[in-house]
């Protein structure tokens, strides 16, 4: 199967098959694969990054520890600091490295968007928690999204404010980045037709002070706030919100579920609601076993998508299994691209299957709200609705 061995030490790297995927033999014998990860490994968002990059980790531990694959896997990190600017060179990183026959990212929308055409060309899967709508659409037949998309989640917003809480005026802010506007865009487009009135504003990412837009809000007469963007932006806005005395309900995006905005936000934060497609895996009986895992590995609870990381990168490696790999199997990336497209697999966190553009098939959207300095789950956003 393959066509040259250079011997480096304890390992060999075999010459590259056509489509990517070469193999490196590890001194067993046994084929050594890797999977990537890409997202803000540093940065304002690192918070997120690290979440995910430990649950891969896990991920990729835990398979090799269970001793049942013909193969080993490795891990292979890449930072984009969750910038669109630099997604193109660390999406290059992943690709280069001809082992890697899969990765776990882009974290983020726009970076994801930043690197797909990279990605298509090489044939390699990116399995993303990126949510803006448009990804599937834009001819990247490499990604692959892991949780429903931002459509499901700025319905969920509009379907509890409207539904739940009678709503009749919100004030919709975005950070002006590819995963604020887009969810911004959902949540208008509903509003209106649900007959709620909207003012909307775009407020820049590390904006030194939000008192004016806290004011903006304040005065604007709503009843209700939507923000969409990233807890490193949200916790100063909430603090200066607070400032002006805007006491209304709050909900925020899932760049906003993560402890770092209670912790950045401190008091500010109570009681802002949050919207996740992720499941938080402290509390979920079926993530139990994961998250005593994490915290033994990490000395920390699993945050804002570790859970679903580790399901992305369990269901590349069955995949890598179930084409053969490591026992004279075809692994290469195009193969491995075309079955992780044709999945059905079950995981921790929910059940993956995707769309023929790679869009993800499943729903729900999950609200949780911070008390006590905690973020706290309230449950599925449709069940509360339908609950009264």
């Amino acid at each position: 199967m393959f066509a040259a061995l250079v011997v480096t030490g304890a390992t060999a790297l075999t010459g590259c098959n056509k489509g990517g995927g070469a193999a490196v033999v590890g001194s067993d014998g046994k084929a050594v694969y890797k999977i990537g990860f890409q997202g803000p490994l540093t940065g304002e968002s690192s918070a997120i990054g690290v979440n995910m990059e430990n649950g891969v980790k896990l991920a990729v531990k835990q398979a090799n520890a269970r001793g049942d694959l013909p193969f080993h896997v490795e891990y292979a990190a890449s930072d984009d600091a969750g910038s669109p600017d630099q997604s193109p060179a660390a999406a290059q990183k992943l690709i280069d490295d001809e082992s890697v026959l899969g990765l776990v990212g882009p974290a983020f929308s726009g970076a994801a968007k930043a690197s797909g055409r990279l990605y298509s060309e090489a044939g390699l899967v990116s399995v993303s928690h990126a949510s803006n709508p448009s990804l599937p659409e834009l001819g990247f037949r490499s990604f692959v999204r892991s949780v429903p998309n931002d459509n499901a989640q700025g319905g969920a917003m509009v379907t509890y404010f409207t539904k739940r809480l009678q709503t009749k005026k919100v004030y919709v802010v975005d950070d002006k980045s590819e995963y604020g506007v887009g969810l911004s865009k959902v949540a208008e487009k509903q509003l209106k037709e649900a007959g709620v009135e909207v003012v909307k504003a775009s407020v820049p990412s590390k904006t030194p002070d939000y008192t004016a837009a806290a004011t903006a809000v304040k005065h604007s007469g709503a009843d209700a706030l939507i923000y969409n963007g990233l807890y490193s932006d949200a916790a100063p806005f909430a603090k200066k919100l607070k400032d002006v005395g805007f006491d209304k309900p709050k909900i925020a995006s899932d760049g906003t579920y993560d402890k770092k905005f209670t912790e950045l936000a401190g008091d500010a934060a109570e009681g802002w609601l949050l919207t996740c497609q992720c499941l938080d895996a402290n509390v979920d009986p079926g993530t139990k076993q994961f998250a005593e895992d994490y915290k033994t590995e990490y000395k920390a609870a699993p945050g804002l998508y570790a859970a679903e990381s580790y399901d992305a990168t369990n269901l590349i490696i069955e995949q890598i299994k179930a084409l053969g790999g490591g026992d004279g199997g075809d692994v290469r990336r195009e193969a491995v691209l075309e079955k992780v497209k044709k999945a059905d697999y079950k995981g921790l966190t929910r059940q993956f299957s995707f769309k023929e553009n790679g869009e993800f098939a499943g729903n729900g959207i999950y609200l949780s709200e911070v008390k006590g300095g905690r973020i706290t789950l309230k449950g599925d956003v449709d069940t509360l609705v339908s609950a009264g």
